[in-house]
C-alpha cells in the first residue's frame, strides 16, 4: 500500500520506519527541513534502540522516503496517518492540537480523491468527530474521505519492538471498508496473532488515554506505600514483593521511585482531566488531580532527603546526579524527574554535575545552568552525595568499592530502587531509598 506519515517526532519517524518494514511504500512528511534531511539518511533525530537500523533499511530499499511537501502526500498515498504532537497546552493543563489542526487543514484542500485519513496522535475524546467533518468540508474529494482512529501504545526505549509486535491494536471506525483497509495495512502483524478490537471513533481515542492514566495512578500508588513505609520503619521493597504474589495486582510498573514523567503520561493525565472538566465530570477526576499532585510530590521529597544527608544545606556541596532522561533507554528529558531534582539542587546551591548515558546533550540543552559530564566517574568525582535517578543498566551495574575511592563522602540516594543495598553497604555506603528501611 502506498501511506504517508503526517508528522515525523519520536510516534512518526518509529511508524514511519515499521509500516516500510512491513512492505509498504511509505512517505514521511514533516515541517523541519533539518529533521526530513536527516532522516532522508536513515538516522533518527533522536535516541531508540533498533530505529536507526529500521530506518535505514527503509530509505536503501526506496520503501521509505521523507519530504517536507503536503501535496507529494496527498497524490502519492491511499492512507495518512496523523501522527503529530499533543503537548499540554502553556499555561494550561489540555492537550495542545495546534500541530494537530495545522496537519489537517493543509492536507485537507490536497485531497482530490477518496482515501482514508487515520488518526494515531492522543487526543481528547471527541476531537475525531471535529477532524473528521474539517475533512469532509474542506477536502474536494468530501464525503469519500473517510477517518479512522488507530491509538499509538508505543513505550519509549521499546518502540521499535512495540510497533512490530504489539500487545493489541485498536481500530476505531464507521464503515467495513475503513476496518479493512486497516487490516491491510498492519495484515503482517495481524497475521501474527496480535489482537485487534473494533471499535468506534470515541472509544479509540479514549484508549490510549485511558491507559496512561491507570498506570499513572498504580505508579502514584506505590509512590504513597513507599511514603508510608518510611515513615512506619517498613520496607517497601518486601511490600511491593508480596504485592506482585497477588494475581489480581502483579508485579509490573510496581516499583517506587521519583515519579513518572516524559512526554505522556504527564500530559496525558492532565488533559484527561481537563476533558473530563469539560463533560461537567471534574468530582469524579478529583482522583486523577490527586495523581498527578502525589507525582510530583516525589520530586519534592527527593530533593528534601538529599538536603537532609547534606547535613541540612546543599550549597557549594559537590553532588553527583546519575540520570537526566525520564527513563532508561530514552534521551528524552521532557518532563524529566531525573533533570527537575538536579536543577532544584543546583538552584539551591549545590554544584550538580550531571551524567547519563544518553541524555547527556538534550540535558545540556535543556539546563544549559548545569554542568553535564561524559562518565559517571566525572559526575562522582568528590561528591558529598550520589543521587541515582534514572535506571540505566549501567548505574545497576557499578561497581560501588571502586566508586568510593572517587567520591568524597560513599553517601547514595537511589532514586529508582534499581540498586543492590546490600551490596553498596558492604562497599562502606551510607545507603538511602525512597521506602527503604535504613540500615
Amino acid at each position: 500500500m502506498r501511506i504517508s506519515v503526517l508528522g515525523t517526532g519520536y510516534l512518526g519517524a518509529t511508524h514511519a520506519a515499521a509500516l516500510a518494514s512491513c512492505g509498504h511504500e511509505v512517505l514521511g512528511i514533516d515541517a523541519d527541513a533539518a529533521r526530513v534531511e536527516q532522516l532522508r539518511l536513515g538516522v533518527a533525530p533522536f535516541h531508540e534502540p533498533r530505529l536507526d537500523e529500521l530506518l535505514a533499511r527503509g530509505v536503501r530499499s526506496g520503501a521509505l522516503c521523507f519530504d517536507t511537501d503536503y501535496g507529494r502526500a496527498a497524490r502519492f498515498a491511499d492512507v495518512h496517518f496523523l501522527c503529530v504532537g499533543t503537548p499540554q497546552r502553556p499555561g494550561s493543563h489540555a492537550a495542545d492540537l495546534s500541530a494537530m489542526w495545522s496537519a489537517v487543514h493543509r492536507l485537507a484542500p490536497l485531497l482530490e480523491r477518496g482515501c482514508l485519513v487515520v488518526g494515531k496522535s492522543t487526543v481528547p475524546v471527541g476531537t475525531a468527530s471535529q477532524v473528521r467533518d474539517a475533512l469532509r468540508d474542506n477536502a474536494p474529494a468530501g464525503r469519500s474521505v473517510e477517518l479512522a482512529w488507530n491509538p499509538e501504545f508505543l513505550r519509549e526505549g521499546h518502540a521499535v519492538e512495540d510497533s512490530l509486535g504489539p500487545d493489541r491494536l485498536v481500530f476505531g471506525v464507521a464503515s467495513d471498508p475503513a476496518y479493512e483497509t486497516l487490516c491491510a495495512v498492519y495484515a503482517p502483524i495481524l497475521a501474527s496473532g496480535v489482537p485487534a478490537v473494533r471499535t468506534d471513533l470515541p472509544t479509540a481515542e479514549l484508549a490510549k488515554v485511558s491507559a496512561n492514566v491507570m498506570l499513572a495512578a498504580r505508579i502514584s500508588l506505590v509512590n504513597l506505600l513507599a511514603e508510608v513505609c518510611e515513615v512506619t520503619d517498613a520496607d517497601v521493597g518486601d511490600l511491593i514483593e508480596i504485592l506482585g504474589y497477588d494475581g489480581r495486582i502483579g508485579n509490573r510498573f510496581l516499583t517506587p521511585g521519583i515519579g513518572f514523567g516524559g512526554g505522556c503520561l504527564p500530559k496525558d493525565t492532565r488533559a484527561f482531566v481537563a476533558r473530563a472538566e469539560e463533560l461537567g465530570l471534574g468530582d469524579a477526576a478529583a482522583v486523577l488531580r490527586e495523581v498527578d499532585v502525589l507525582n510530583m510530590r516525589q520530586r519534592a521529597r527527593t530533593v528534601d532527603l538529599a538536603v537532609s544527608l547534606l547535613g541540612g544545606r546543599a550549597r557549594d556541596e559537590e553532588v553527583a546526579v546519575l540520570g537526566a532522561a525520564f527513563k532508561a533507554g530514552s534521551d528524552d528529558v521532557r518532563d524529566s524527574p531525573a533533570l527537575d531534582v538536579a536543577c532544584t539542587l543546583a538552584g539551591r546551591g549545590a554544584r550538580v554535575r550531571v551524567y547519563d548515558p544518553k541524555a547527556g546533550g538534550n540535558a545540556r540543552r535543556a539546563a544549559p545552568g548545569l554542568t553535564v559530564v561524559d562518565t559517571v566517574e566525572d559526575a562522582c568525582r568528590g561528591a558529598a552525595l550520589t543521587l541515582v535517578l534514572t535506571d540505566w543498566a549501567e548505574f545497576r551495574s557499578i561497581d560501588p568499592v571502586s566508586l568510593a575511592d572517587v567520591v568524597r563522602r560513599p553517601v547514595v540516594l537511589d532514586g529508582r530502587l534499581s540498586l543492590d543495598p546490600d551490596k553498596w553497604r558492604a562497599a562502606g555506603w551510607d545507603f538511602h531509598g525512597l521506602g527503604r528501611r535504613v540500615g
